[in-house]
């Protein structure tokens, strides 16, 4: 019974010993810029529109589209820092990226518009391996880079 309590604790504790330092597991949720609630908006007041006319089915695939595409995206848009130094950056139901961190090689911050596991327009954008690059949006954009920086200081920001 004790060593499962130990392996309860220390599974809730999640710490790792990198480089002489102890870290933890760090999550991190996505900044949500305006643009984000506008498409939600708009399908909403298309269902009002839709349930006023009488029109239930093409109301019924809009709300289909709101809450089995849209909110997941919204409510589960994340990047962790895990304690084995790997960046996860999940979106929504269908992305899950695993990212380590000893491949990252520059941040630069970004405002494009392009497509990506990110829900505002203030974003930074990960360049890793030879030729990947990820755009996304941390809430505490500061601390998610200072604590990149500190599993590895060879990441150079570009501010």
């Amino acid at each position: 019974m004790a060593v499962a309590v130990n392996a309860l604790a220390a599974a809730v504790a999640i710490t790792n010993k990198l480089k002489g330092k102890m870290i933890t597991e760090k999550f991190y949720t996505s900044k949500k810029g305006i643009f984000i609630y506008m498409p939600i908006t708009l399908l909403l007041v298309m269902d009002a529109v839709y349930i006023y006319n009488k029109q239930y089915t093409a109301a019924a695939l809009s709300l289909a589209i709101v809450g089995v595409v849209l909110f997941p995206i919204l409510l589960n848009t994340n990047y962790t820092i895990t304690t084995d130094a790997t960046l996860r950056i999940k979106c929504g139901l269908f992305l899950n990226l695993l990212i380590p961190i000893a491949s990252i090689k520059k941040i630069v911050p970004t405002k494009t518009i392009l497509s990506s596991p990110a829900l505002s327009l203030d974003r930074i954008e990960i360049f890793y391996n030879q030729y990947d690059s990820v755009i996304i949006s941390p809430e505490n954009k500061e601390d998610f880079i200072i604590q990149l920086q500190h599993i590895n200081p060879a990441i150079h920001y570009e501010q």
